[in-house]
């Protein structure tokens, strides 16, 4: 197994014990992460979604995951197709269904089956008919081309080994004039190396993340324009409270990342 597929099936692994449990409370699923933080409610509004946002969704969708809240930031609109990369046991596609009411469309796609299975789950329950989800890697979308208008993505993009084809394949199902509305961790320094390979590092969300310049460049290569990227206001808040007295906000921010078809 070469180090990229090694990483793939750790961080699938961390996932698929995330959604066996119902709850991860924080971006991370390593076995250092998180300090013990169960408040799945609280770590959401922490990284801000409201009250109505927790309470809208089916039992169990919010697992407490990720560093922002993208559909903050999407703008979307009814009738819009919606794609979210890592999605999860459907959080965020639940959330962005609503604002594209019954002419709009949302997919999640996630690597992880029993995140998938969930997610259906959750949807079938709710009588959801304007979303699905689909078994798949972010790097290899299965999704025609030009099919969307917004991909989001909460925490999910530091997780991939290739993140520059995730950045392509993205641009690749966007239609022209389409928007990618994303909040992911990124770094801000270089990191040691011992944290770049550790492998409850990379699945917690650190390990893997990219420089912030290193990203901008590999959103421009894909083609994207007009890309914004700006740290959250409380991001050490945020990062610091993952892995309690590791200081992490040294070394990574919570960013909210916009770029262009």
């Amino acid at each position: 197994m070469n180090n990229k597929e090694r990483i793939r099936d750790y961080v699938r692994k961390n996932y698929s014990a995330v959604a066996a449990k119902g709850s991860g409370g924080c971006c991370c699923s390593g076995s250092n992460c998180c300090g013990g933080q169960t408040d799945v409610k609280g770590a959401s509004a922490s990284i801000g979604y409201s009250q109505n946002d927790l309470e809208g969704v089916p039992e169990g969708a919010n697992m407490g995951l990720g560093c922002g809240n993208p559909i903050a930031i999407a703008g979307l609109k009814e009738g819009e197709v919606v794609l979210d990369l890592g999605s999860g046991g459907g959080f965020d596609c639940f959330l962005a269904r609503k604002r594209v009411g019954k002419t709009g469309y949302v997919l999640g796609v996630d690597m992880t089956p029993d995140m998938v299975k969930l997610a259906r789950e959750n949807a079938y329950k709710s009588g959801y008919d304007n979303v699905d989800f689909r078994l798949g890697e972010i790097e290899h979308l299965p999704v025609p081309d030009g099919s969307v208008d917004v991909i989001i993505s909460n925490c999910v993009i530091n997780l991939s080994p290739e993140k520059q084809q995730v950045f392509r394949d993205a641009y690749r199902v966007l239609k022209p004039g389409g928007r990618l509305s994303i909040s992911d961790v990124v770094a801000t320094r270089v990191m040691p190396p011992h944290m770049k390979q550790d492998l409850d590092m990379i699945a917690g969300c650190i390990g893997g993340a990219e420089h912030v310049e290193d990203l901008r460049r590999m959103l421009s290569d894909a083609g994207f324009k007009n890309i914004r990227m700006n740290p959250k206001e409380n991001s050490r808040e945020i990062v610091n409270s993952w892995m309690q007295g590791r200081n992490l906000g040294d070394y990574v921010a919570s960013y909210i990342i916009e770029a262009e078809k």
